[in-house]
Formats: C-alpha cells, sequence, structure tokens
C-alpha cells in the first residue's frame, strides 16, 4: 500500500494539480486554473498530434490484429520446429524500441538502405521514406506492426489452444471446408481475445513515442508529430510542465473514453460459446 501511494496516486494527485499551474522547473508553480485546458482548446500543434495519433491507431490496430492472427493461425499446427517459428515471431516484442528504430531507420535511409537498394535492382526509383510527409507515418506504422506483432500473435495463439478440438472434428464429419469452420467456430469463440486485443491495441497505440522521437522527431513539417511526442516536447524542450500535464490528462480521458465506447458497443458482441 505505501509502495501503491508512494509511486502511483501521488503522482497521479500531484500531475492533476500540476495540470492547473504554470510551472518551468526553475521558478515556483503558478495557479492558473484551467488556463491551460483552455490553451489546448486553440493549440494547433495539439489538434495535430491528435489527428496524427488518430491516423497511427488507424493504420496499426486493424492491420496488427490482422498480421498477429493470421501468424497465430500459422503456428498452431503440430509440426516439428515449429516453436522455433514462434520463438522468432515472439523476438522484436523483446527488443528495445530504440534498437528497432535505429535498424528500421537505416532500412529507410534514401542513400544506403536496402528498400531503395531493391528498388534500385527492379528498375524502379529511390524513395525519401521518412522524410516524405505522405510516407513518413505509414513508415513508422509498418515498423511498429512488425514490432509488435509477436506479443498478439501469443494471445491469439492461446485463444485458439482454447478452442476444443471436438468442435473441429465435428465440423469436418459434417463436411464443414476449413473456411466455414473458421468463419463459424474460430471467430466466435476468439471473440474474446479479438475484443481484449483490440482494447490493449487501441491504448498502446495512442501512447507511441520511442518510434517517433528516434526516427522522425516529429517531422516532416509536423508530418509524425503524435500526441506524447507533443507532450514531450512541452515537457522536456520548452519546459512547460503545467501544460503537459494537462495534455497528459487530456490524453488519459481520450483513452478512457474510447475503452468505454468500445465496452459498450462491442463487448456485447462478445461471444464466450457457440450459439
Amino acid at each position: 500500500m505505501i509502495g501503491i501511494l508512494v509511486f502511483v496516486l501521488g503522482p497521479v494527485i500531484a500531475g492533476l494539480l500540476l495540470s492547473f499551474t504554470q510551472w518551468d522547473i526553475l521558478s515556483s508553480p503558478r495557479w492558473i486554473g484551467i488556463g491551460n485546458y483552455k490553451e489546448l482548446l486553440h493549440d494547433t500543434l495539439f489538434w495535430t498530434g491528435l489527428k496524427n495519433t488518430a491516423y497511427y491507431v488507424l493504420l496499426t490496430v486493424p492491420a496488427g490484429m490482422v498480421v498477429s492472427l493470421l501468424l497465430a493461425i500459422l503456428v498452431n499446427v503440430p509440426l516439428r520446429g515449429v516453436n522455433f517459428f514462434r520463438s522468432t515471431y515472439f523476438l522484436p516484442v523483446v527488443t528495445s524500441t530504440v534498437a528497432i528504430s535505429i535498424v528500421w531507420k537505416w532500412l529507410y535511409n534514401p542513400e544506403f538502405g536496402i528498400l531503395n537498394f531493391i528498388l534500385n535492382l527492379i528498375g524502379l526509383p529511390s524513395k525519401q521514406w521518412l522524410s516524405d510527409p505522405k510516407l513518413a507515418m505509414p513508415c513508422i506504422a509498418i515498423m511498429s506492426i512488425w514490432h509488435g506483432m509477436g506479443y498478439d500473435m501469443v494471445i491469439f495463439l492461446a485463444g485458439l489452444k482454447g478452442i476444443p478440438t471436438q468442435l473441429y472434428e465435428a465440423a469436418k464429419i459434417d463436411g464443414g471446408s476449413r473456411t466455414q469452420m473458421f468463419l463459424w467456430i474460430t471467430l466466435p469463440l476468439l471473440t474474446p481475445t479479438l475484443f481484449f486485443v483490440l482494447v490493449m491495441s487501441v491504448i498502446s497505440s495512442f501512447q507511441v513515442f520511442g518510434e517517433i522521437y528516434v526516427m522522425t522527431n516529429g517531422g516532416p513539417g509536423n508530418a509524425t508529430l503524435t500526441y506524447n511526442y507533443f507532450l514531450y516536447q512541452n515537457a522536456f524542450l520548452w519546459f512547460k510542465m503545467g501544460y503537459a500535464a494537462s495534455l497528459g490528462y487530456v490524453l488519459f480521458l481520450i483513452i478512457f473514453l474510447l475503452t468505454l465506447m468500445q465496452v459498450k458497443f462491442l463487448g456485447g458482441r462478445v461471444s464466450y460459446e457457440l450459439l
């Protein structure tokens, strides 16, 4: 209880109080009420960061879930050596985000990156992957999907293992195809897992930071300026701690409301047994 009070509840309350102040770390905090929250509504960079973050979520969450589910189905087979592939697909998850971002930044390098080298081999022009405002965010999204697909794969694999094999055997006897078994057995009984992965993926995607910090610094031209990176800029580059705290609590509110909406509109569709 002491640990929770000191390291969790204490900072939460202190951050909330800080969001109602103007503080540059060096001088004493000055109480300004809801001034920071009013300023948010008129801050174009705030809306840019929120829009870019929403775009990132839309790019990564659906595609990441599909890729992870396909991988889980592929490794959910009793074949020799399948554990090697499970471990290989999961390996990026336990690798540092900074290290992964540096490697992918090399891959995207316009001068000596392997992607442009492949394009040139087949006669296509080089691309300015991270310097093009239209390509930068999709490039980061691709890296993020690759980085996190192993974690979701393990969750989906656990869900697949929980489906009774007798259901598939009965479907085969009745002449059911693999597609029919996937649509009428696998997907319905996997809805609790799908719901969990969706909620957790949305929460984590809204907090993207490391990839942006290492690869683009929010550029080019704020094309990859995400919400968390904008919060970081205010706190540790511009020393607007009170404003950064208000950004943090607005982000908490956004994630909380999105989670409630998912529970309300999708929670009722979760099936724990076949109808």
